[in-house]
C-alpha cells in the first residue's frame, strides 16, 4: 500500500478551507480522512472513523478543549468540516472513571457536550479516541488486517507481524468497554504507533495527521506483506457446465424469489435492487468446491452485518436448458435461508431475553458459482453496498485462507452487532418512499421521458433511461444519478439487450414507461406508404417491443408490474393532417388495453396517459407553428387551447405516470393530461 499524501494538495486544502473560516487541525483531518476514505481496502461505507484534537469556541467566545470526530452517517470519502462534530473533550475524559455506561447514556453525554446542538452524532467509537492522548487518531477496517485477525490465531499472527509496535486489543463490541480496554492496553506500552483491534479492525495515531496517516499506511503494508506469504491458489475448483444461464436471464428470477410478500392480499409486495458483480478474484471464490463451507462462516468485521446479514444466499450454478429447475431450486433456497435466519434470531434473542425484534429475513448477497454474486438492497445504492462488502469479504476470506482458516466471530457476539440499538439506528434513518425497491424503465430522454425517470426516481425507484441518442441519455441519467443506455427501440436485439443490462445493473424491471415517439404529418391520402410504416414502427411496434421485453422478465419475477405508455389525445381526437402519427398512436392504445386483459391475472397493469401539446422533442417550435396553422389560431392560443387556458408542462406528464406507477388497483386506464379537451374525452 502506497501513501497518498502530497504536501502541495495538503497545502491546498488548508489555504481553501481557510478562506471558510476552518482550522489548519480541522482542515488537514478533513484532507487525510478523505485519503483513508477512498481506498476501499481501507474502508467501505461508513465503516472507520477518524478525529482530531484541538481547541474552538463556543457561540459564547468561550475556547474550549474539543475532539472534533467523524460524524455518524458521513463517509469519510467524502466528509466536510461539518462531518466532523467538536465535542468537549475533558467531561467525555472523566467518564473513563466509571466502571460502566449504557450505549444510550454514552450517546447522552457525548451530545450534551457538542458545540453545536445540530451537529450529527458523533462516532460510536469517539470515546476510544478520546482515550487516546494523540492528537490525531485513525480508525479502518483494512482488509489486510483482517485477513490476519479472522483466524483461529489472530492475535499471535498479528503480534509476529507488528513486532511490539501495535498493542493487541482482544475483542469487545464497540461502546464504552472497548475504550476503556484499549486505553489500558495502551498504557502498557506507550511508545506504540496504533493499536489491533482483534476481528475487527486497526487504529493508528500520532502527533501529526500526516504521522497518524503514513502509520496506517506503514502497518497495512506490513500485514499485506504477510499475506502474499500464503499459497497461490486457496480455493480448488468444482466442476461446472460447459455452458451456464446468462446474468440477464436468473437476474430476475433471484429478484423475485427474495420479494418479501405482500403483508395483506392485494398490497405490493416488497422488492429490492439487486447489481451484479464478477471478474477473476470472485469466481476463483464462488467456484470453489467448498463455498458451502467458508463463505458461511460470517461477515469480516462486525460493521459489515448490518448491511449483509451474517451469511451470503448459495446458489447452484444455473444451465440454460435447466431454467424451471433452477426457478424451484432458488425458491427453495431462498426459503431455507428465511428458515435458517427466523431460527438464528429466536435462539440468540432468547439468549438475551427476547427483547429484539426481528428484522426481514431476505438475504443481501447471494453467490452465483460460475457467475459471480448480487448485492441486493432497498435501494440501487443499498444494493451496491451489499455487493462492495461482498466483494471485500471474497478479498479477505481468500487471504485468509491462503494463509491459515478463516475464522470469524461466533454468532453470538454477531447477533449483538446486528440488533445492537447504535447500528440499528443507522438503517432506521433510511426513508422509505412509495416506490422504494422497484426498478423503472423509460424509452426516450427528451423532455416528457427525463422529467418522468426524475419524478420516478424521486418516489424511490431505481431509474434507467434509454435513448437513440446514448450520449442524451446518459446526460439525462445523470441528474437523478440512475442509467443511461444508448437504443433504438425500433431494433428488438439492442431492446433485448439493454433489458439485459438493466437485469445486471438493478436485478430487473418493475415499472416501464415506454414513451419513445417522434410525429409524421402529412394528409393521409398523399403520404408515402414509407412515411406510414416508419411512423407504425416508432409508434406502435417498439412500443409491443418493449412491452413484451418487459412482460418476459415481469413475468420471472412474479411479483407483477406496470406497463405505461405514452399515447396521445390523437389517439382518439385526430387532427387535421396528422394522420401518419394519430394512426399507430390508436393502434397502441388498444395494445395497452390489451396487455391489460391478457395479464392482470399476473398482477401486471397496464395504463396510458394521454397529453396534448407539450413542448418536447417531438412537439417542436416548428411543429407547434405547423399545428397551429392547420388549425388557423396562434402559436400560444395553441398550446394553451383547453378548458383551463393553461400550457401542459413535461413535468405534469410525469406525475401522471408516476400516479398510474403508484395506482396498484387501476388497469386499462387512459389518463388524459391536456387541460381538458372534451373532444379528446373518452366517456
Amino acid at each position: 500500500m502506497q501513501s497518498r499524501w502530497n504536501d502541495i494538495s495538503a497545502l491546498d486544502a488548508v489555504e481553501a478551507y481557510a478562506e471558510k473560516g476552518v482550522s489548519e487541525d480541522i482542515a488537514l483531518r478533513v484532507y487525510t480522512t478523505r485519503l483513508l476514505g477512498r481506498d476501499p481496502l481501507l474502508v467501505l461505507h461508513g465503516g472507520g472513523n477518524t478525529s482530531v484534537k484541538t481547541r474552538a469556541k463556543d457561540d459564547l467566545g468561550q475556547e474550549h478543549e474539543v475532539i472534533a470526530v467523524k460524524g455518524s452517517g458521513w463517509d469519510m470519502a467524502e466528509i466536510e468540516p461539518q462531518g466532523m462534530p467538536e465535542v468537549k473533550l475533558e467531561p467525555l475524559q472523566r467518564l473513563r472513571a466509571l466502571s460502566a455506561l449504557s450505549d444510550e447514556a454514552m450517546v447522552n453525554v457525548q451530545r450534551l457536550n457538542l458545540l453545536d446542538a445540530s451537529a450529527p452524532n458523533p462516532s460510536v467509537e469517539t470515546l476510544l479516541h478520546a482515550f487516546l492522548p494523540h492528537k490525531f487518531v485513525d480508525h479502518t477496517h483494512a482488509a489486510a488486517v483482517l485477513s490476519l485477525l479472522d483466524q483461529p490465531d489472530g492475535e499471535a499472527l498479528a503480534r509476529e507481524v507488528y513486532d511490539g509496535r501495535m498493542g493487541i486489543v482482544p475483542y469487545i463490541a464497540p461502546g464504552f468497554g472497548l475504550a476503556k480496554v484499549a486505553a489500558e492496553v495502551f498504557e502498557q506500552d506507550e511508545n506504540v504507533e496504533g493499536l489491533i483491534l482483534h476481528k475487527h479492525g486497526i487504529f493508528t495515531f500520532g502527533a501529526t495527521a500526516r504521522e497518524a496517516y503514513e502509520r496506517m499506511v506503514e502497518m497495512v503494508s506490513l500485514a499485506e506483506s504477510r499475506l502474499r506469504q500464503g499459497r497461490p491458489i486457496v480455493f480448488q475448483a468444482r466442476a461446472l457446465a460447459d455452458e451456464l444461464a446468462e446474468v440477464a436471464e436468473i437476474a430476475p428470477i433471484v429478484r423475485g424469489a427474495v420479494a418479501l410478500p405482500a403483508d395483506k392480499p392485494g398490497e405490493e409486495p416488497t422488492r429490492f435492487v439487486m447489481t451484479f458483480r464478477t471478474g477473476p478474484e470472485i469466481l476463483a471464490y464462488v467456484n470453489g468446491a467448498e463455498l458451502s463451507d467458508y463463505s458461511q462462516r460470517g461477515v469480516v468485521t462486525p460493521d459489515h452485518i448490518i448491511r449483509t446479514k451474517n451469511t451470503p444466499l448459495v446458489l447452484s450454478p444455473p444451465e440454460p436448458g435447466a431454467l424451471a429447475d433452477f426457478v424451484r431450486h432458488v425458491k427453495e433456497a431462498v426459503a431455507d435461508f428465511a428458515a435458517r435466519y427466523d431460527s438464528y434470531f429466536g435462539r440468540e434473542n432468547d439468549r438475551v431475553g427476547g427483547i429484539k425484534s426481528k428484522l426481514d429475513s431476505a438475504p443481501r448477497v447471494v453467490l452465483v458459482p460460475g457467475l459471480g454474486l448480487f448485492g441486493i438492497g432497498r435501494s440501487a445504492k443499498d444494493a451496491d453496498i451489499a455487493a462492495d462488502l461482498a466483494e471485500n469479504t471474497v478479498r479477505v476470506v481468500t487471504d485468509a485462507e491462503g494463509i491459515g482458516r478463516y475464522e470469524p466471530l461466533p454468532e453470538s457476539d454477531l447477533f449483538a452487532l446486528e440488533y445492537w440499538s447504535l447500528e440499528q439506528a443507522k438503517l432506521k434513518g433510511a426513508v422509505v418512499k412509495p416506490l422504494t425497491g422497484q426498478v423503472a424503465f423509460i424509452t426516450g430522454a427528451g423532455a416528457i421521458g427525463t422529467a418522468t425517470a426524475k419524478a420516478l426516481a424521486a418516489e424511490g425507484a431505481a431509474v434507467a433511461i434509454v435513448d437513440i441518442d446514448g450520449e442524451r441519455a446518459r446526460k439525462a441519467a445523470k441528474t437523478f444519478k440512475g442509467l443511461g443506455l444508448k437504443c433504438d427501440v425500433t431494433k428488438p436485439d439492442e431492446v433485448a439487450d439493454v433489458f439485459a443490462k438493466v437485469c445486471e445493473r438493478f436485478g430487473g424491471v418493475d415499472i416501464v414507461v415506454s414513451n419513445a415517439g417522434a410525429a409524421w404529418q402529412g394528409r393521409i391520402g398523399e403520404v408515402s406508404d414509407e412515411l406510414l410504416r416508419q411512423s407504425f414502427e416508432l409508434n406502435f411496434f417498439a412500443h409491443q417491443t418493449v412491452a413484451k421485453e418487459a412482460v418476459r422478465i415481469m413475468l420471472k419475477q412474479g411479483t407483477g408490474g406496470a406497463l405505461l405508455f405514452n399515447l396521445s389525445k390523437q389517439a382518439v381526437n385526430p387532427g387535421a393532417n396528422f394522420g401518419p402519427y394519430g394512426l399507430p398512436k390508436a393502434a397502441a392504445m388498444l395494445l395497452m388495453r390489451q396487455y391489460a386483459l391478457d395479464y392482470g391475472k399476473d398482477g401486471i397493469r397496464s395504463n396510458g396517459v394521454n397529453a396534448d401539446r407539450v413542448r418536447s422533442g417531438l412537439l417542436t417550435d416548428a411543429m407547434i407553428a405547423d399545428r397551429a396553422k392547420a388549425r388557423g389560431v396562434s402559436e400560444g392560443e395553441y398550446m394553451s387551447g383547453n378548458l383551463l387556458g393553461r400550457e401542459v408542462l413535461a413535468e405534469d406528464v410525469a406525475q401522471a405516470f408516476v400516479a398510474l406507477a403508484k395506482a396498484r388497483k387501476t388497469t386499462g386506464h387512459i389518463e388524459a393530461v391536456d387541460g381538458g379537451n372534451i373532444a379528446a374525452a373518452l366517456r
